[in-house]
């Protein structure tokens, strides 16, 4: 047995007697419920301590790690040998948003922290969990029980509407990643031409029951690399990604809910690496490097949601995010991304090993966990402004949405019953639509229509040179200049029209939806299907012809197309959710009985491409 074990256990009786008349001193940094600021609610941290093992207490060894009651508060205590006289106490304190003590049951750490990301994922959203802490602190039978959970909780059917859900389990061992349900196959971590990371190679299951979700899960944990270390006879070498991929198909042009279950490798103090070859060094060095770089990823989001948060907007220079020094904050892109318009939810589990052996590990472990947990400081009221939404409480929120979402108007009780402002603008985009589409009568593409323009008065609202929103108060009496301030969109510019059937003012740029009645394209069409008018059949040349090949018919007499037929460009949808690409090269013939409603679009400039509009 080394020396300094050797001396915690001769002096274990002294050691309990001063943890026991040791007084804590009033927390400097202050809890978290202070007026100073909170937690970000959409990072929260919380650490676990496990029970101390046996071979732990037969030895002699006492805790030295304990959770502080009613704070979320954690105190270590070392023992520490004096030059003379006896051995002294050394404290320390650490702060976090949960503790759970090693009482704590793992059905507990689910209820509190993870149950509420399982309906975040499966409304669009994007939930992430990460366990971290030193080898041998239980992270892996953390994770493994949470990953029970969420599979009951998804297969229980409590959770409202259909889903499919797919699940591939990836193991990244250094730079290097496996797919551990098809056979650790080598897989590649890789970016898209969006920017989007990818898991080239990776195999999706689709699960529709419970006992199949374990059978992979189990499956997976048997294919993972570990190895005999001094602290643990099967630690986890490598990390572990369980990612969940939930699609909506009741709304398929959103992005799918993402859930991610993160087991990381343990780290290792450097008494614990002595023994190691030179081939375990390089793999402790490598897993220490890669949680080293998670840290800063962590810290950078949050900080960059924590100013978001406080102040309506981001008005301070960007913090770096480094997510591409390593495969695991690679892989998990879409957490860090201050870019990322995806709504991200995180939990953080820091394990930490009570005994007082390992204190030095444990002490990394948790100021680790409170360098991750950034305060937001308490907000100012901001001073409500009609065209910034971030400044809308719920009773000004409900008053835009009843004002500004179409005929029929939708709910806003429906969709924002207690929402702020800025709490609406990170709602995931399903759950946003799904929320709209409860209002009876309410069409999927007034719904994305009025998403779109909800978010598109958000994004407007962020820049801080945008013009001033065109009124017709703002351009004098000239009604030209007025008519001209409205050609950015597809709706008649002429007021007066408004109350004419579409069917008696189509006219070119008009945008309709039609039935394909002759046109399939070799493909299944899916949802609607949507055109631009050009012109009528009977105006282009004789040797015009159509996407198909076909040439265009023409009437001898003039005019007798009017109201009949018209020459169209086809609309498709476009790369970003929710957007449309105007083929104005793509021509067809559209009937007039295959007209079936007009529908509003808008020009964006920024991205090129059109939006539904109201």
């Amino acid at each position: 047995m080394a020396t300094m074990e050797q001396f915690l256990i001769d002096n274990a009786a002294h050691y309990n007697s001063l943890v026991a008349a040791y007084k804590p001193r009033p927390d400097k940094k202050g809890p978290a419920s202070t007026d100073t600021g909170s937690g970000n609610p959409d990072m929260i941290v919380s650490t676990r301590i496990r029970p101390m093992l046996e071979e732990e207490t037969t030895q002699g060894f006492p805790p030295g790690v304990f959770p502080r009651k009613g704070a979320n508060i954690v105190d270590l205590h070392e023992l520490r040998k004096a030059v003379r006289g006896t051995p002294s106490l050394n404290s320390f304190n650490f702060t976090v948003d949960h503790v759970f003590s090693s009482e704590s049951s793992t059905s507990e750490i689910y209820d509190s922290l993870v149950e509420p990301l399982v309906p975040w994922a499966w409304g669009g959203g994007v939930g992430t969990l990460f366990a971290y802490g030193q080898t041998g602190s239980g992270k892996t039978y953390t994770v493994s029980g949470l990953e029970r959970h969420v599979a009951e909780t998804l297969m229980s059917g409590s959770l409202e509407g259909e889903r499919k859900i797919n699940v591939c389990v990836i193991e990244l061992a250094g730079q290097t990643a496996f797919d551990l349900l098809n056979s650790r196959k080598q897989i590649s971590i890789l970016e898209d031409s969006f920017g989007t990371s990818q898991m080239a190679g990776a195999l999706e299951h689709v699960v529709t029951s419970l006992d199949t979700f374990l059978e992979l899960i189990d499956a997976a944990a048997s294919l993972r690399r570990t190895a005999a270390t001094q602290k643990n006879d099967t630690s986890s070498r490598s990390h572990a990604i369980c990612r969940i991929r939930i699609e909506n198909p009741s709304v398929p042009s959103a992005e799918d809910g993402m859930l991610y279950l993160v087991d990381l490798a343990g780290s290792e103090a450097a008494r614990d690496r002595s023994a190691h070859d030179t081939v375990r060094m390089k793999e402790a060095r490598e897993i220490n490097t890669s949680l080293s770089v998670l840290k800063d990823c962590i810290r950078g989001r949050a900080m960059v949601d924590a100013d978001i948060q406080a102040t309506g907007k981001s008005t301070k220079k960007a913090a770096y995010v480094p997510f591409r020094q390593s495969t695991l904050t690679k892989t998990l892109k879409h957490v860090f991304d201050p870019a990322s318009a995806r709504s991200c939810k995180t939990v953080v589990v820091a394990c930490v090993n009570p005994c007082l052996a390992d204190v030095g590990a444990s002490k990394n472990t948790l100021r680790y966990a409170e360098m991750l947990r950034v305060v937001v400081p308490k907000a100012k009221a901001l001073e409500y402004n009609p065209d910034v939404p971030a400044t809308w409480n719920n009773e000004q929120l409900r008053a835009w949405i009843d004002t500004n979402s179409g005929t029929p108007p939708i709910s806003s009780s429906l969709l924002a019953p207690t929402e702020s402002g800025p709490q609406l603008i990170r709602l995931p985009i399903p759950t946003f639509l799904s929320r709209c589409l409860q209002t009876p009568d309410v069409s999927p593409e007034q719904a994305q229509a009025f998403q779109t323009k909800f978010w598109k008065t958000h994004v407007d609202a962020q820049q801080s040179q945008r013009p001033a929103p065109i009124k017709d108060s703002d351009l004098g009496l000239d009604p030209e200049v007025v008519r001209q301030a409205k050609l950015n969109c597809s709706a008649d510019p002429e007021d007066a029209n408004a109350a004419v059937p579409f069917m008696q003012r189509i006219r070119p740029g008009m945008v309709v939806q039609y039935k394909p009645a002759q046109y399939f394209l070799g493909n299944n069409w899916q949802g609607k299907n949507y055109a631009m008018i050009l012109c009528p059949a009977s105006a282009v040349g004789e040797t015009v012809c159509d996407l198909m090949g076909k040439r265009v018919e023409v009437n001898d007499e003039k005019g007798s197309d009017r109201g009949g037929r018209y020459l169209a460009a086809i609309i498709t949808p476009s790369l970003l959710p929710g957007s449309y690409l105007v083929n104005v090269w793509k021509q067809i013939v559209v009937n007039a009985d295959e007209i079936e409603a007009e529908v509003l679009m808008e020009y964006d400039e920024a991205t090129r491409y059109y939006y539904m509009t109201l």
